[in-house]
């Protein structure tokens, strides 16, 4: 008879997400991983593999939980341009308010490891291609609304739009940035008119 587990794999998944998103990957040894969870390295491996897998997992759930998120709210029905100027001000509340200077998973994932982790990287573009193609929908929807200029283009301002976001990621791993991140936004927020 098979011996259940004695952990939640779920909860432990979340509890990896955490630390991984804190420390890195580089910075997380297995050790580590095995005292905060409280689970023994050999459960890790069988539940979860080797450390490149458990960190890949616990990215995905991290995708999971993000991307849908923006997806909801940039695809309800009505006004676009205010649900994309929410979207840019949550970005930069979300990273002047961040007193542990945590980042974004996914980029820091990319700075990190996507130039040598092939996995990594693509669920890196994943996210980053996905939050494009949302963006575009809206927009596309904004400029049919008669909500953007009739030659505006919704590709190249959302591209412009993922560029923006993923730097204030960036800028949320450093202490004083809210100015600059405010400054920015409001620019950015101006290009949508």
């Amino acid at each position: 008879m098979a011996r259940s587990k004695e952990f939640d794999p779920g909860v432990a998944l979340d509890r990896a997400l955490e630390l991984f998103w804190e420390r890195g990957y580089e910075a997380t040894s297995m050790a580590d991983l095995v005292e905060h969870l409280g689970v023994a390295k050999a459960s890790i491996y069988a539940t979860f593999g080797g450390k490149q897998e458990f960190f890949a997992k616990a990215l995905r759930r991290y995708l999971d939980r993000t991307d849908p998120r923006i997806m909801a709210d940039l695809s309800r029905p009505g006004p676009v341009v205010p649900a994309v100027k929410a979207l840019i001000g949550r970005y930069v509340d979300e990273a002047a308010d961040d007193d542990r200077h945590m980042g974004c998973m996914v980029v820091n994932s990319a700075v990190e490891l996507a130039a040598r982790d092939v996995g990594v990287a693509r669920l890196v573009e994943t996210s980053w291609a996905h939050l494009e193609t949302t963006l575009t929908s809206a927009l596309l929807r904004a400029r049919a609304q008669g909500e953007l200029a009739p030659e505006a283009d919704p590709r190249a301002l959302a591209r412009f739009l993922l560029v923006f976001l993923q730097g204030v990621r960036v800028l949320e791993r450093t202490p004083d940035a809210a100015v600059r991140l405010r400054d920015a936004a409001a620019v950015a927020v101006s290009l949508l008119g």
